[in-house]
C-alpha cells in the first residue's frame, strides 16, 4: 500500500506538469478559474488535516469526496457563462453527487457535528504499519496524501471542464448525448452495486444482533450476488467509468482524444488500483472464502468469455 502511495504521489505531481505544457494552452480566463479552484482546494485540504488532526477522524475528505466536485464543476460552469456543455456537465456531476452523498450518509458517515462521524476502517488498519506509527509520521501522511493529494485527484478529475471550455463555440451534439446516456448509464449501475452491498450487509448485521445464523449467501460473510458475482468491485469499477465518461466531454468539444485533463481519470484508476489492494487484503484475512472469490471474480471488468 505504501509502495502505491507514492506512485500515485509522483504521479500527482508529474502528470499534469508534463500534460499541461504538451497540450492546447489555458487563455487566460480559463487559467483564472484554474487558479481559484487550486485555492478552493488547498483550503478545503488544510481544514480537512486540521479537523482530522483534533478529531482523531481521518475520514473527513470522504465526507466531502462528493460534494467539492460539484464545487469545482458549477465554478467553471458560471466562469463561462453557463455554456451549454458545461451546465450540462455540472447537471450530471450534481445527480452523482446527490447519490452517493445519500449512500454516504445512510452508511453513517455524517453525523450533524460535521467533523464526526464513522471512520473508514481501512484509515485504523493503516495505523498499525510500522512505517507509519507516531504522531509525526501519522501526522505528514495525515498532511500528504489524506488530505492534499485526494483533495488534489478530487479536482484533476472535475477538470475535463476546463478543456471543454476551451471548446464552447462547438455546440451540443449527438457525441455529447452519448456521453451523457453513458455517465447516467454507469451512475445507474453503481446505484444498483452500492444497494446491493447496502442490502447485504443491512441483513447480515441484523441476524449477528438477533443471533441468527449466518447461513446460505450471508455464510461467507461478504456480497457475492447480483453484480458482486460480476466483479469484486462493481462500485468501484463504475465510479472510473464514470469519471472516464466526463473526460469524453472534453474530447467532444475540442476533437482532441487526447488531452492533459485525462490526468485526473488515470490518477482516479490508480488510487481505486492500491485501495482495491488494500482492502482485499483485509478481506481476505476476515473471510476464509474470500480467497476463492478473488480467484473466480475478476476485479473491475467481467468475463467476455
Amino acid at each position: 500500500m505504501l509502495r502505491t502511495i507514492l506512485v500515485l504521489l509522483a504521479t500527482l505531481i508529474a502528470l499534469p506538469i508534463v500534460a499541461i505544457y504538451w497540450d492546447q494552452p489555458l487563455s487566460f480566463e480559463i487559467a483564472t478559474t484554474l487558479h481559484r479552484l487550486v485555492y478552493i482546494m488547498l483550503g478545503v485540504a488544510l481544514t480537512c488535516f486540521v479537523v482530522s488532526e483534533i478529531t482523531g477522524n481521518c475520514s473527513q475528505v470522504d465526507k466531502l469526496w462528493s460534494i467539492v466536485p460539484v464545487v469545482y464543476v458549477w465554478t467553471v460552469a458560471q466562469a463561462s457563462g453557463f455554456s451549454p456543455r458545461l451546465v450540462l456537465m455540472a447537471v450530471l456531476a450534481t445527480l452523482w453527487a446527490a447519490r452517493l452523498t445519500y449512500n454516504f450518509w445512510r452508511r453513517g458517515g455524517y453525523d450533524w457535528l460535521p467533523w464526526r462521524g464513522e471512520e473508514d476502517y481501512r484509515w485504523s488498519v493503516l495505523r498499525q504499519n510500522p512505517l507509519l506509527k507516531g504522531r509525526l509520521r501519522w501526522g505528514l501522511f495525515n498532511l500528504f496524501f489524506i488530505s492534499l493529494y485526494q483533495n488534489s485527484l478530487i479536482l484533476l478529475f472535475t477538470l475535463p471542464t476546463l478543456v471543454a471550455w476551451q471548446g464552447a463555440d462547438r455546440p451540443l451534439g449527438l457525441f455529447d448525448g452519448i456521453v451523457a446516456g453513458l455517465f447516467l448509464t454507469f451512475l445507474l449501475y453503481e446505484t444498483l452495486a452500492d444497494q446491493q452491498q447496502y442490502n447485504y450487509q443491512t441483513e447480515k448485521h441484523r441476524r449477528m444482533a438477533a443471533g441468527e445464523p449466518l447461513d446460505g449467501e450471508y455464510a461467507t460473510g461478504f456480497c457475492r450476488t447480483g453484480l458482486w458475482s460480476v466483479v469484486r468491485h462493481p462500485n468501484y469499477a463504475c465510479e472510473q467509468a464514470i469519471w472516464l465518461s466526463f473526460y469524453l466531454f472534453s474530447v467532444a468539444a475540442t476533437g482532441r482524444w487526447l488531452n492533459w485533463s485525462l490526468a485526473g481519470g488515470i490518477l482516479l484508476m490508480l488510487l481505486f488500483l492500491g485501495s482495491s489492494d488494500f482492502s482485499e487484503k483485509i478481506s481476505a484475512g476476515k473471510y476464509p472464502a474470500y480467497a476463492e472469490y478473488q480467484r473466480k471474480v475478476p476485479r473491475f471488468l467481467p468475463r467476455l468469455w
